[in-house]
């Protein structure tokens, strides 16, 4: 059985999709699978940010693939863990949950290296080429705690 990791940041455009990405690129795809959304529908079916794209690309990854869509709380029937970028999404998802098992699977992808810091990863959107790379470290950083867990 496959282990189901989602990845959710505000729109779906800028961090959850590198986390998405990064994360894929790490695991094995017949025992791990990933996807993102957004708590946010603005951008639902689109690509993701040029900017996004543009560090992935950097360092060899190409997200282009990627549609934004809006978290739902079926998701957590759908996914074993989910990763939110900062806590305003922790408590927008958290809010969608029926019961404690469903908080449970809810954590701040920086806890993995920042433990029990609720440190958010800064949303890139309004700043410039600069702030994706260092989402794209952050990102990355514990994107490879999560890989050797899983």
């Amino acid at each position: 059985m496959k282990t189901k990791v989602l990845m959710v940041c505000l729109g779906n455009i800028c961090r959850s999709p590198l986390a998405e990405g990064i994360l894929r690129s790490k695991v094995d795809p017949n025992k791990v699978t990933v996807y993102s959304a957004g708590t946010g529908g603005w951008h639902v079916g689109e690509q993701p940010d040029p900017r996004s794209i543009e560090v992935a690309r950097k360092y060899g990854l190409d997200i282009t693939y990627q549609r934004g869509r809006k978290f739902s709380a079926y998701d957590f029937e759908t996914y074993d863990h989910i990763f939110v970028m900062d806590n305003s999404n922790y408590r927008d998802v958290t809010s969608l949950a029926k019961n404690e098992a469903e908080i449970a699977k809810v954590q701040l992808i920086l806890d993995e290296i920042f433990p029990n810091e609720n440190v958010d990863v800064p949303d890139p959107y309004y700043g410039g080429a600069f702030g994706f790379e260092n989402v794209y470290k952050m990102l990355d950083e514990a994107c490879d705690k999560i890989a050797a867990r899983l």
